[in-house]
């Protein structure tokens, strides 16, 4: 007879600054956006099979069932933690043993982002919205356990057609 899985608690170290954000960013999209949407993605998916690229025609089709799967999914409000030993974002926790970098890309109202990035270059660049914290209070609190990149300035292209398009 099996036990009930006891659940271990790991010590994440003492609160320095905490925040509410959304673990994926919510969007209101209208009939039109499905309906453009739609027509773009019927428009590739003619001309995949009409030039026999299946595989382009099997790419589409996966994007279309990978957004429809995210569209059915709700986005759920998050608190984020950062603490003397790592950052809390959810229940998944980033020790800064594991972090290579940080930087906080701020240009309200439109950008307002953490991104950490990790040593491991399996991990990818984790994105966190700030919302409405203080992006000088996180930064201050995270400086002392890692490096700051101050290169990245701008948020990446992947966010900007996400927080554009929608996705």
């Amino acid at each position: 007879m099996a036990k009930a899985a006891e659940i271990e608690e790991i010590d994440i170290g003492d609160e320095i600054v905490s925040w509410d954000t959304w673990d994926q960013p919510p969007h209101e999209r209208s009939r039109t956006w499905y309906l453009v949407a739609g027509i773009v993605g019927v428009l590739l998916l003619i001309y995949a099979i009409s030039s026999a690229n299946f595989l382009f025609a099997i790419i589409v089709l996966m994007m279309g069932v990978i957004m429809l799967v995210n569209n059915l999914k709700h986005a759920e409000e998050v608190r984020v933690y950062v603490t003397e030993l790592g950052i809390l974002v959810g229940h998944e926790f980033y020790s800064f043993r594991e972090i290579k970098d940080f930087s906080v890309v701020y240009d309200p109202p439109h950008t307002k982002l953490l991104y950490v990035d990790f040593v491991s270059v399996w991990k990818p660049l984790l994105t966190i919205p700030l919302e409405h914290a203080d992006p000088n209070e996180i930064r201050d609190a995270i400086l002392p356990y890692a490096f700051e990149n101050l290169e990245r300035e701008e948020e990446t292209l992947t966010d900007l057609f996400r927080r554009l398009y929608k996705f």
